[in-house]
């Protein structure tokens, strides 16, 4: 029977210091965004009073100067301006009340992810979901409590979506080292993160990249050229007749025909280009706040100065022909569309086709611009997808960038330990899998030992490691390998599908992917539970040589110890458990690897501990 020669596990002692430098500088900012905020709020209310008062004063003199000629009218006029400047005050400080508020939710929920209270509180990534992905579940990476959430600070849906293809996406080693290495410069940009949470103009309001695709995907409005010089000159022209006529510097019986045909044709054009402009319509109405969004996040892009070769990479995409001009042009068109739909503008708006013709103006952006828009679309999600697993790299200073190596099939790691606990209750094991020695290890052990813990630690290290961010371990070394895992496999009630079936075609799709030609990391905890121990051995003998013919690596659980047969007749196995450190209690769990097989059942203790041993019979 195989035993590794030296299995190692501790207690993950993070340095201290790290790590109250990193909480003291969230919480000072937080501290001081709260005090700006409550100035805010104070002086907010007082120029409130103020403006009522002006208003007041300004209703009074211009109704005792107009009935009773009791003040001059220049007081009127006085208190109206003071009422204006007012209110554009008030405006003003709203502005720095929102953005303070803005802050202090950046910083309290960044505080809470260090101190390991962000579960439930930010986005699962469900949305982003894969049809038959081989960890997304197994591993915690989607989910409630999940890496995904942990993660995610993105400001858009689009950069939310390209950060979970980055923990979803098997890439190779040169591309996880080129992210690695723009992670490393954004980590300490805190300001530029802050400045990437004030984005947009409603902090809830914005859509994903599927939305962004399907408007550029819409079928252009085919009209002749002639059409929108038409429109806007008869508009002009309406519109100055219209107050021509009003102010009776026209008369209206000379005028009045001319503008009712210009209306007349205005609006039967409008309605025959309805049914084009139409779907335009419903999706610009879902965009307009994420073109401002994307426009001023390409902005502040295109103000940095990057040294790490991804990040220049995606300056030159977004410098490329201007976007952030381009798309300022865009987000005019689009506000100005936005405005038609007020109760002021609604009616003039309809006579004059002012909808009709932004729809148009819009069109022609779109046909112009349309290729290089998905390029900035695109450059925008990654770099929001780097930031926030910088953000994460700023947040756990213990962590620590992984050395990806090709040529090599290892996995070696040091004080390996789980991303999602709180680095305080954090046990870390020493992991050697590779080729030559251990090729995988078999872990066995009783309920509540941490099997399951232990196998999720080393998948979602990996996928920390390609998507270019820091591990949670003292030291890592690994090749780029495909992730697999069949850690949450269940009944499929809709498909009429046991646990056992279901796990058996998960198993079926983990050597698909090994025979794929990419080296691949299994990690299968319980492996085969729903059938008996004589057939469980010998099936899971079948699927851990069909693995390793492929070259893959890995490890696999179980309660049954009939299994530890198969590390003696399968080359490069190795016995791990997980057991109590007290052989009188078993619940005494110190989620250490050792070398060999358990003996420690806790079935009996845990059933106490529920209170269930009540119900027998004496």
């Amino acid at each position: 029977m195989n035993v590794p020669c030296e299995v190692k596990a501790q207690k993950r002692n993070p340095d201290p210091n790290k790590l109250h430098l990193a909480l003291a500088t969230y919480t000072d900012h937080l501290h001081k965004s709260e005090t700006q905020l409550k100035a805010a709020q104070s002086k907010r209310r007082h120029v409130l009073v103020a403006v009522i008062i002006c208003l007041s004063l300004f209703l009074a003199t211009v109704t005792l100067s107009l009935f009773y000629a009791v003040f001059p009218a220049g007081l009127s006029i006085l208190a109206g301006l003071g009422t204006l400047y007012l209110y554009l005050q008030y405006g003003r400080i709203g502005e720095r009340w929102k953005q303070a508020a803005l802050q202090c939710e950046y910083f309290t929920d960044g505080i809470a992810r260090m101190t390991g209270n962000w579960q439930g509180k930010g986005d699962t990534g469900l949305a982003f979901a894969r049809e038959d992905h081989l960890y997304q579940i197994d591993l915690n990476v989607l989910g409630r409590g999940s890496l995904f959430e942990l993660l995610c600070t993105t400001r858009s849906k689009a950069g939310a979506e390209r950060l979970a293809s980055y923990l979803l996406d098997s890439v190779d080693a040169k591309e996880s080292r080129l992210r690695q290495e723009a992670v490393k410069e954004l980590r300490d940009a805190t300001v530029l993160r802050q400045e990437i949470n004030m984005l947009g103009k409603h902090r809830l309001q914005d859509c994903d990249g599927h939305d962004y695709r399907e408007w550029l995907d819409l079928p252009s409005i085919t009209v002749p050229r002639l059409i929108p010089a038409f429109l806007l000159l008869s508009s002009l022209l309406s519109g100055v007749l219209a107050v021509g006529i009003f102010a009776k510097v026209f008369l209206w019986m000379h005028w009045l025909p001319l503008l009712g045909f210009l209306i007349v044709m205005q609006t039967g054009i409008a309605g025959l280009l309805l049914r084009q402009v139409r779907p335009q319509i419903q999706k610009l109405c879902l965009l307009t706040d994420a073109f401002t969004l994307l426009q001023q996040g390409l902005g502040l892009m295109q103000r940095q100065n990057f040294n790490s070769v991804k990040l220049q990479a995606l300056l030159r995409r977004v410098s490329e022909r201007n976007a952030t001009l381009q798309i300022k042009r865009l987000e005019r068109l689009v506000r100005a569309f936005e405005q038609r739909e007020k109760p002021y503008f609604l009616y003039p708006s309809r006579l004059l086709a002012i909808g009709t013709q932004l729809v148009l103006a819009i069109d022609r952006w779109r046909a112009k611009y349309q290729g290089d828009f998905n390029g900035w679309l695109d450059a925008w999600a990654e770099f929001e997808a780097l930031n926030a697993i910088a953000a994460y790299a700023f947040e756990q200073p213990d962590c620590i960038f992984p050395e990806l190596v090709e040529g090599e099939l290892i996995f070696n790691a040091k004080q390996l330990g789980h991303p999602l606990l709180a680095a305080g209750r954090c046990v870390g094991n020493d992991v050697m899998l590779d080729r030559q020695s251990s090729r995988f290890y078999l872990v066995s052990g009783s309920n509540m030992a941490g099997k399951s813990t232990f196998l999720r630690a080393i998948g979602l290290n990996a996928v920390l490691a390609f998507a270019g961010g820091p591990v949670r371990a003292a030291s890592l070394r690994l090749a780029p390998f495909a992730v697999c895992a069949s850690l949450a496999i269940g009944d499929s009630l809709m498909d009429g599908k046991s646990k056992f079936l279901c796990e058996v075609e998960r198993i079926e799709k983990l050597i698909g992917r090994a025979q794929m030609g990419r080296p691949v990391l299994f990690l299968i905890d319980e492996i085969l539970s729903g059938t008996n121990s004589s057939d469980r051995r010998v099936v899971a003998e079948i699927v851990v040589k069909a693995l390793l013919a492929q070259g893959a690596v890995g490890a696999l659980s179980t309660h049954d110890l009939a299994l530890a047969e198969i590390t003696r007749s399968t080359d490069g196995g190795v016995l791990v458990c997980m057991e109590s450190s007290s052989p009188d209690d078993p619940l005494n769990f110190d989620y250490r690897i050792k070398p060999g097989i358990s003996r420690q059942s806790s079935a009996l203790a845990i059933a106490r501990m529920m209170g269930l041993f009540q119900y027998c019979t004496q």
